[in-house]
């Protein structure tokens, strides 16, 4: 079942579309290239990082370099953990291994890396997120 819809600038609407794409990435199917269930790894890892950036009010250009992405998180002063660094392996997934071309299949190792690193990625953010609402929640009730 689909998650409670947002407005698209909602932080919580890019993390709700994160997670359908690692649910979407775990869904293997015959016929299904592994290339194709990468991508949607990569995008879940893209869009739970820019749900964090929306929720800081961080200005993100519309790429799919995680690499410059976790950047501008670092800049702004947040600490990107190692095993979500880790990450940016799954970039080359946003273009190259879309299409019909000269790089090697996916192999088997290859899908469970991306599945476990966009699953890292999804779950820190949703840590971060979960954090500031609990934060929030203590918050003088009054503002």
């Amino acid at each position: 079942m689909p998650h409670k819809r947002f407005p698209p600038d909602d932080p919580r609407e890019w993390l709700n579309r994160a997670r359908s794409n690692l649910i979407r990435a775990r869904m293997e199917q015959p016929g299904v290239y592994l290339e194709d269930l990468c991508f949607d790894a990569q995008q879940a890892a893209e869009k739970a990082i820019k749900a964090l950036l929306l929720h800081r009010g961080i200005p993100f250009p519309y790429v799919h370099d995680l690499v410059r992405l976790l950047d501008l998180l670092q800049q702004s002063g947040i600490n990107i953990p190692e095993r979500v660094r880790e990450a940016v392996w799954l970039s080359d997934y946003a273009v190259e291994a879309r299409y019909p071309g000269p790089a090697e299949p996916v192999t088997r190792e290859e899908y469970q890396k991306a599945l476990a690193l966009a699953a890292n990625v999804v779950r820190w953010v949703e840590s971060l997120l979960q954090e500031n609402q609990s934060a929030g929640d203590q918050a003088d009730p009054t503002d």
